[in-house]
């Protein structure tokens, strides 16, 4: 049928864009004025606007976000909203006219007119990664294309975060998973595992995912995901699952479901939950310490592990004529290569996990790991070249960082969150956590969930206070609830590197997250309110 066709889908996707760009765009009402301190341009727009009080909460959070003084930030609103004059464009010229060309202006709660070509770029782009009428990879290539073509960001600010440390983490999380499959340490795990499940293939994926999903809270969920899928791949091979079967969906999108979920359960599972200590410390001068995090979250990711699993085999049963192989193979004692390999990965999990006591970035900790592999021959730079998908990391996960970095300084990130946020103030802490964690869960299926944390907390901590609402409660739900990343590839690591192996479509794994993500969202609010009033957090 010609609906089905890759150029009827992405003609579709285009005009779809199109649409997007087209519609009117909010001009807003509010705007930011940032570096007047005699406020001279207020006493030229007055007959149009008037100063919005500083206790209110747009304007208080105005100045929080902008770094600045009081004196510095203050926030006009227009008399008359949709005149010639009551417009970002009417205030500047009015400070052209005063020579203030330092002063800049900002949208409140309008539309930016490059926001508004960002969320069209974004509109395409979503539904290229979830109908996949190109490959994946030329996808994520055009986001870095499309931001200079629409001229939201220069080239160097477009490309370089395909280079991203977090990108380069990534690579070395995939370069240890083919470490540890060639020194054949994941057929020992694979045979351990498979002597308590027998050759069931339900029980088998059940006992990897939730136990490597448990794990991703004391390593990173990439790393874990990745030694989880080359554990996996030579046994579904042996048992002849092919790719694209609910058999292998099952088994392929457990794991960064399990993964993602026990990532929430400690500072290093996931940079969602650093980053998230790390603006609640700057903001509020309130610290999280790495036992605190786990006291808090870790009873959610305990739950959570295993439901994201059991939603996953409801939505893609796998068949039961699939049986693992069975193994009377006696595999002896450990080699001098296994040894090898399991001490120098060690060593780089060692110094992830002390990153606070060292400060060197994961990015050149892992990097070095992958130098001492190659040194001491457990792996040749073709092994890494033949195996490593860089497709997957430098594109796939590069582009959703460099798409979430342009939802920021395209002003895409602060009008939703001032159109978002104003419908749950006032509502008392449950309703704020779930607005929170509604809203957390959502972008960050559009951009890193790292990013995701940074964009969203500075606006919420603020608020947190004035509607006093403990800030370390929504601190905590952001770092969890962005956990969900689980309706695009590109949404966390986890889901990328399972992709990279393509025996899924990025519409399965959209399929099993709409699911998902409501559930274990509701999950989340109820272990909150139950384990953090006992704890007399709440």
């Amino acid at each position: 049928m010609f609906y089905k066709t890759n150029g009827f889908k992405l003609c579709m996707a285009v005009l779809f864009g199109i649409f997007i760009f087209l519609l009117p765009r909010p001009e807003g009402t509010k705007f930011k004025v940032t570096g007047d301190t005699d406020q001279r341009i207020l006493a030229s727009v007055v007959d149009f606007f008037t100063l919005v009080p500083s206790g209110k909460i747009g304007g208080k959070i105005a100045g929080k976000i902008g770094g600045q003084a009081d004196t510095q930030v203050y926030i006009l609103k227009a008399k008359t909203p949709g005149s010639l004059e009551a417009s970002v464009h009417y205030i500047e010229q009015r400070a052209k006219n005063l020579n203030l060309d330092k002063v800049t202006i900002d949208y409140v709660d309008g539309l930016p007119p490059k926001a508004k070509r960002f969320l069209s770029i974004l509109a395409v782009l979503v539904i290229l990664f979830v109908v996949e009428p190109i490959p994946l990879e030329i996808t994520a290539v055009l986001i870095g294309v499309s931001l200079v073509v629409m001229q939201i960001t220069d080239v160097k600010s477009a490309w370089a975060p395909y280079m991203h440390p977090v990108v380069i983490f990534i690579m070395c999380c995939l370069i240890f998973a083919i470490a540890l499959d060639k020194a054949g340490l994941t057929k020992r795990l694979g045979y351990y595992i498979i002597k308590k499940a027998g050759n069931s293939i339900t029980r088998f994926t059940f006992i990897i995912a939730i136990g490597l999903g448990l794990a991703s809270s004391f390593m990173h969920d990439a790393a874990a995901c990745a030694i989880g899928i080359v554990t996996m791949l030579p046994l579904m091979r042996a048992a002849g699952i092919e790719p694209h079967t609910n058999t292998a969906k099952f088994m392929m999108l457990s794991l960064p479901f399990g993964c993602s979920c026990g990532g929430m359960g400690s500072l290093i599972g996931g940079g969602r939950c650093m980053v998230s200590a790390a603006f609640l410390k700057e903001f509020t001068g309130v610290e999280i310490t790495f036992f605190d995090w786990i006291l808090y979250a870790m009873p959610a990711a305990l739950i959570t592990t295993p439901i994201a699993v059991f939603i996953v085999y409801l939505v893609f049963r796998p068949d039961p004529k699939y049986k693992l192989p069975e193994f009377d193979e006696d595999l002896g004692p450990m080699t001098v290569l296994e040894k090898k390999t399991i001490a120098i990965i060690l060593l780089s999990f060692s110094l992830w996990l002390t990153k606070g006591l060292h400060g060197i970035d994961y990015s050149i900790t892992g990097m070095l790991g992958v130098a001492a592999l190659v040194l001491f021959k457990v792996l040749k730079w073709r092994d890494i070249n033949d195996n490593l998908e860089w497709g997957t990391a430098l594109f796939i996960f590069g582009g959703g960082i460099s798409l979430g970095l342009a939802m920021g300084y395209s002003g895409a990130a602060d009008y939703f969150a001032n159109l978002f946020f104003p419908l749950i103030q006032g509502k008392g802490w449950l309703v704020l956590f779930i607005g929170v964690g509604v809203f957390g869960a959502l972008v960050t299926n559009a951009m890193a969930n790292v990013a995701a944390a940074a964009l969203i907390l500075p606006i919420v901590i603020p608020m947190a206070q004035l509607e006093g609402v403990n800030p370390v409660i929504l601190a905590l739900c952001l770092g969890m609830a962005t956990s969900f990343a689980m309706l695009l590839v590109i949404g966390c690591p986890p889901n990328a590197i399972a992709y990279s192996y393509r025996y899924f479509k990025s519409s399965d794994l959209t399929k099993v997250g709409l699911v998902a993500t409501p559930i274990l969202l509701t999950v989340l609010v109820v272990v909150a309110a139950v384990w953090w009033n006992i704890l007399g957090l709440i």
